[in-house]
């Protein structure tokens, strides 16, 4: 994970009440050319920008949204990792399908991860995402109170 501004450094700020706000990027290839971070934290909430199953610049598990899923939370848990969440802080997620005919498997992969959790989630099936070998993208949000 590496530390963004608009020039890759790391970008902290204060808001009032003195909560700081904290960016950081993965060094995916869509982030400085679209201009936005893998995760933000602003005081106790994190949150990750959409994950897919992108590594390396090249899209992992091609045509598995199971394996796609599993693969996006892992990026987006990391992400979170790096802000001091845990997966036990997760309070909403979001998963964008391309063919709700992946929901079962989608949802069976949110599950393995999130089943004890049981964040708010929504499934929302979308004409496409940004790679047509993407079949799915997560979003996930954490509350961290006061840590």
């Amino acid at each position: 994970m590496t530390a963004v501004a608009g020039d890759s450094s790391r970008s902290e700020l204060e808001l009032p009440g003195g909560a700081a706000v904290t960016r950081l990027g993965s060094g995916g290839p869509w982030e400085a050319l679209y201009g936005y971070c893998r995760v933000v934290r602003a005081g106790g909430l994190a949150i990750t920008a959409g994950c897919t199953s992108t590594v390396d610049g090249r899209v992992a598990h091609v045509g598995d949204a199971a394996a796609q899923t599993a693969q996006a939370i892992r990026i987006g848990l990391d992400a979170l990792a790096e802000v001091g969440a845990e997966p036990a802080d997760v309070v909403r997620t979001r998963m964008y399908v391309t063919d709700r005919m992946y929901a079962d498997e989608v949802g069976r992969a949110h599950n393995a991860v999130f089943g004890v959790v049981r964040p708010v989630a929504t499934m929302v099936v979308v004409a496409g995402l940004i790679d047509p070998d993407h079949l799915v993208e997560v979003e996930l949000e954490a509350w961290l109170g006061d840590r």
